[in-house]
């Protein structure tokens, strides 16, 4: 089954800016493009708009003077339904209801033909049930653009119960002609991305309410040793308190109100208090002119100490060993214990793994980096526990490998590792459940929501065994369910012991 060819109508309705976006896309690639909107005179609004970006892409040197003509030629508004009767495709981008969409596309049934392929944009409803009230149900697909359309590149093809194989394969075809990048997934609350990166904010918000660490730290933690291009109280500022919080409730309720996907106290005052982020001026950030970034905390200088013994393999912190000795300060290596790092007042340096400092003893646990010599930023628990000397120690070591530390409260787990253990975990049990494939739901998540790296990938470079001793520590602290291993986590790093370790 081939993609739909470029003299094949395609038509929008919902001219909002995701149904303006994707009629662009539609139109850049070649094809006809019709737009409807129930309200009289948006559609022409709306190919207004898209004309002016066109033009916009003109002045970028993105599409020639030609280019722009002939596709605002093929750009045509129309007044009802009927005038979309020719459609080869439709795609909807309308209120996120789902009576409102299933009497749209009841509708649409009775004007284009049963060959014509009906595809909604929703991000959050069930692509089974709006499929479920059509006549012809096989050939409704689920195409899930990301904002903006026209800029990022996937797009999740989501097929339902009653979707034919060929008509998610004529969708998938399509929106790769179209130049971008689809996935094929089956239809489960939040599909890939939003399912998968849920764990991103909720544990970030998890850490705040314990008081652990304020948002521009948390956010700082994230981008500067996890790697994330935002962090998580900067990009749902970004999204929209509202928007987030909805689509995290959705996927609660979806799951039967799982443990795992339950929304944050915390956030739901911010909303009700009407701060939405950047559209209503404030959020987790004050946005309105003029108003200071708070930034985050940052521990003063302190003194590297004299050496540094490692005792036993330090896991996925094994290469701190190297930057270490290249910052001057001497290494003594010791087998056969824990992979700690032990310093010279008699404190330790352990990797975040999912225990609290205070029941370590003298003990600073740092958190997991995605890379640990590229990384900027270091953050540290200490507790009651540990002595103010091997504190100092441990913040001067990593000052002296050129980091920022950030010395928080004492959560088990810290910020980076708990939140990469979850959705390194959510990724695997949704590969198993046959939701989409590792390599599929590895491309979605670095296209969808730029993660540096997939979840499969970073699971299999952290060490599963890593990851399922993490999340079994913290599921023994909070035994919600929330941060209990999968059973697909459960299989594979019981099968990476035994060198039989899988991730398809």
């Amino acid at each position: 089954m081939t993609a739909l060819d470029l003299s094949s109508p395609v038509a929008v309705v919902g001219t909002g800016t995701m149904g303006q976006g994707i009629a662009q896309v539609a139109l850049v690639a070649g094809h006809p493009v019709r737009l409807y909107d129930a309200v009289p005179g948006r559609a022409r609004e709306a190919a207004d708009a898209i004309g002016a970006r066109l033009d916009r892409l003109v002045e970028k040197e993105r599409l020639t003077g030609a280019g722009r003509d002939t596709a605002r030629a093929r750009l045509e508004p129309a007044e009802d339904l009927t005038g979309l009767a020719d459609c080869a495709l439709v795609v909807e981008a309308v209120l996120e209801r789902l009576d409102v969409k299933q009497e749209l596309f009841r509708a649409l049934e009775d004007v284009v033909g049963d060959d014509c392929l009906l595809a909604t944009n929703t991000s959050s409803l069930s692509v089974t049930a709006i499929g479920g009230a059509l006549r012809v149900p096989g050939r409704f697909v689920g195409l899930h653009f990301f904002n903006p359309a026209p800029l990022l590149p996937l797009v999740e093809v989501v097929s339902g119960f009653g979707t034919d194989a060929a008509s998610a394969t004529r969708a998938y075809e399509t929106a790769r002609a179209w130049g971008k990048t689809p996935v094929a997934c089956a239809d489960t609350p939040g599909f890939v991305v939003n399912r998968i990166a849920r764990p991103f904010y909720a544990e970030a918000l998890a850490v705040f309410e314990a008081r652990a660490a304020d948002p521009a730290t948390v956010d700082a933690v994230l981008r500067e040793s996890g790697g994330f291009r935002m962090g998580a109280f900067e990009l749902t500022d970004l999204i929209g308190q509202d928007v987030n919080e909805s689509v995290t409730h959705s996927v609660w309720q979806a799951f039967f109100q799982d443990a795992r996907f339950t929304p944050s106290l915390a956030q739901r005052r911010l909303v009700e208090s009407g701060r939405l982020g950047r559209k209503s001026g404030r959020g987790w950030y004050d946005h309105r002119g003029g108003a200071e970034r708070p930034a985050p905390h940052t521990a003063e200088p302190a003194g590297p100490p004299a050496y540094v013994v490692v005792d036993g393999d330090p896991g996925p912190a094994a290469g701190l060993v190297a930057l270490i000795r290249e910052a001057g300060v001497e290494v003594r290596e010791e087998h056969g214990g824990t992979g700690s790092f032990v310093l010279p007042g008699g404190g330790a340096l352990h990797l975040a793994d999912g225990r609290t400092a205070v029941e370590r003893g003298d003990v600073v646990h740092f958190d997991l980096a995605l890379d640990y010599r590229t990384a900027t930023r270091i953050a540290l628990a200490s507790s009651a526990t540990a002595s103010p000397r091997t504190l100092a120690e441990a913040t001067g070591l990593f000052q002296a490998l050129g980091k920022k530390v950030s010395v928080i409260g004492d959560v088990p787990g810290l910020i980076v590792a708990r939140t990469v253990a979850r959705i390194v975990d959510l990724a695997l049990d949704a590969v198993s459940r046959g939701v989409a494939s590792a390599e599929d739901v590895d491309t979605a998540m670095r296209l969808g929501v730029n993660y540096p790296l997939g979840p499969v990938a970073w699971g299999r470079a952290l060490g599963l065994r890593w990851v399922y001793e993490l999340l079994g520590e913290l599921h023994l602290r909070e035994p919600s369910g929330r941060y209990a291993p999968s059973l697909a986590l459960h299989r594979q790093a019981h099968a990476s012991d035994a060198g039989e370790g899988t991730c398809s």
